[in-house]
Parts: structure tokens; C-alpha cells; sequence
């Protein structure tokens, strides 16, 4: 049985929780780095905002009894659209509210958290951050007026300590400064073993996942509707962009099937989708990836020539393929090439 945490975390302290159930604490915090520093060590930019086009704001949409989604477009981040290109929500509980993402702006999070108001008036006590990306850590710091706590992956404070300035730095060439917020970094976070948090009457389960799409994915599941929030361990009609391991995110796919959702929130897409085909796709992507990499390794092919050939077949399938396979290829090169 999941023991209960009660105590408040020092504002000194970012205590970890694994295998246990959280039902209040507070604070967030911050960190700082250079282009040349994330080139030098080899950092994905796939997932650095770039200047994209204008898009309609999309509406909250309730996918599930309580349960509160806006898909993000399929496009880049832009001013019109404050870089709201990621599927983020809330689930209301009895007690209290909890945000997953809070969203790819301070503007993007202020605009969510406007939403939240106009349903509920219950307090938002727990915010939770499924990965580093700009598109879903950047709203954050709209809800610091909450006190919630700030949820992540064990391994989130480091990767955004290591990119987070940088990302924010590149969001604010594209937004006003003043709307693009700053890094927060998680007040707690989920270990190996997973954790549990109780809303009042619907308890939220964690997993931390190894390294993936990130190097610090976070699923939750609704026990309540048994819906499975994935954050971007699954892209749906939207090319996934790699940014941790690819042999490492297949591996997870079978853990993902494990938990037996039957419908899934995905980090992109539309906001809640069939379990079973959604990750079939995303997992027939990784593969052909994956082979046809592998093949153009042995083959003798250049780098070069491996982003013109490899994963072609899937281009129809996919939004913003251009934009994002050749990096993916690149990654996967880079991991495959000395197996």
C-alpha cells in the first residue's frame, strides 16, 4: 500500500517521492546556458520553438468526466499562438485540480489557468510537467500564485538546469519576453517506483519512464476514468521528434500497452484517442526508423545520405515530417552506429 506524504517540502529542498501518495505541499524554483554549450554537448534542438505560422486558439474540451483537454495544433510555435502547440489540461477531483502540462508560454499557462476558473473553483494544488520541451514546461510559472507542487520525472531539475535558459532564451526571439516565463524547476518528483496523488475521490498514478522520447518522461493514469495521459511518449498524426533514446522508447511502448488504457491523451494529437492504433503508429514509425537506420549503416551510407533515404515511406503519414525526420534520423544514427 502507497504510504501518504504530509509533510511540506523546505523551500530549500526538492524532495522526491517513489511509490507514494501526495496530497499537498508547495513552491517552485529556477536555473541558466549558451547555444554553444547545448551544440558542444550534443543536445537535441528539434524541439527548440521556431518561428511558425499563425493558428486559431483551440478551445478546453472535457474528454472525460472532469477531465480537461486543448489539443495543440500541428505546427510550429508562432506570437499568434503563444506556443500553445501542445495537448495540455486539468482533471478536477473532489478537493482539488491538478494541470497536466501547464502549457508552452507564461501566456499559454495564463490562458489555461483562466479556463480552470471558469469551471471550478476548487484550488489547483498540483501541477504537473511530463518532460522538458518548451511547448510543455514554459506555462508553469502562470500557476505560481497557487502554491501548487510541480511534478516531474526524477530526472527533470537536471535536463532543464542543462537546457532550460537556453529554451527560454530561443522562445523569447519568437514571443513578447515578458509572455514567455521562466524556468521552474519540480518541488517533487517521481522516482522508479512511481507515485500516487489523491484529488478527493480520484486518485492520479505516476510513472517515470527511462529514457525515451527524453530523458525524463512522466505518464499519469486516471484511476477514476482509466484514461492514460501520455505526455509525448505518444505523438498521434504529428511526426514524433526523438530527443532521448530510440531503442529506449520502444522498449517503453509495451510498458505504455501494460497499463491497459483504452483511451490516451497524447503529448500531440487529437486530445484523446484509441489506445491500441495510436501506439501501433507511433511504434511502425520507431521500427522502420529503427531497420532502416540500422540498414543504412551497414549499407556504408553517409549521415547525409541516411537523413535523404531513411523512414521516406512514412512522409504522408505524418505532420511536419520535413521539419523533424532528418533530426530523428540523426539521432538514430548516432545511437545505432557503434551496436
Amino acid at each position: 500500500m502507497s504510504a501518504k506524504l504530509t509533510d511540506r517540502p523546505s523551500p530549500h529542498q526538492k524532495p522526491s517521492f517513489s511509490g507514494r501518495r501526495i496530497d499537498d505541499a508547495s513552491l517552485p524554483r529556477s536555473p541558466a546556458m549558451s547555444r554553444r554549450d547545448v551544440l558542444a554537448g550534443g543536445f537535441c534542438l528539434c524541439c527548440i520553438p521556431r518561428a511558425g505560422f499563425a493558428v486559431e486558439a483551440a478551445g478546453v474540451e472535457e474528454v472525460a468526466s472532469g477531465v480537461f483537454v486543448r489539443r495543440g495544433p500541428d505546427v510550429e510555435a508562432s506570437p499568434d499562438n503563444h506556443n500553445g502547440i501542445a495537448n495540455i489540461g486539468f482533471v478536477v477531483g473532489r478537493d482539488a485540480v491538478l494541470v497536466t502540462d501547464p502549457g508552452g508560454s507564461l501566456a499559454d499557462g495564463r490562458w489555461l489557468r483562466s479556463e480552470i476558473r471558469k469551471r471550478t473553483e476548487k484550488p489547483t494544488r498540483h501541477v504537473v510537467v511530463t518532460h522538458l520541451h518548451p511547448d510543455h514546461c514554459f506555462g508553469t510559472a502562470a500557476f505560481e500564485e497557487d502554491q501548487p507542487n510541480i511534478i516531474g520525472h526524477h530526472g527533470l531539475s537536471a535536463a532543464l538546469q542543462a537546457r532550460g535558459e537556453f529554451y527560454r532564451q530561443r522562445l523569447a526571439e519568437i514571443l513578447d519576453p515578458q509572455e514567455v516565463g521562466r524556468v521552474v524547476l519540480p518541488t517533487q518528483e517521481v522516482n522508479a517506483d512511481g507515485a500516487e496523488i489523491d484529488l478527493g475521490g480520484r486518485v492520479i498514478r505516476f510513472t517515470a519512464h527511462k529514457t525515451a522520447h527524453t530523458t525524463c518522461d512522466l505518464s499519469m493514469t486516471d484511476s477514476h476514468t482509466g484514461l492514460l495521459f501520455a505526455g509525448d511518449l505518444l505523438f498521434v498524426g504529428r511526426v514524433p521528434s526523438l530527443d532521448g533514446s530510440l531503442l529506449g522508447w520502444l522498449d517503453e511502448l509495451p510498458k505504455l500497452r501494460a497499463l491497459r488504457p483504452t483511451k490516451v491523451v497524447p503529448g500531440h494529437g487529437p486530445a484523446v484517442v484509441e489506445a491500441v492504433p495510436a501506439i501501433a503508429d507511433l511504434e511502425r514509425y520507431l521500427v522502420t526508423l529503427r531497420d532502416e537506420t540500422r540498414e543504412a549503416i551497414a549499407n556504408g551510407m553517409t549521415l547525409e545520405e541516411a537523413v535523404e533515404a531513411v523512414a521516406q515511406s512514412e512522409r504522408a503519414r505524418w505532420a511536419l515530417f520535413d521539419d523533424y525526420n532528418g533530426r530523428n534520423v540523426t539521432q538514430a544514427y548516432k545511437e545505432l552506429e557503434w551496436e
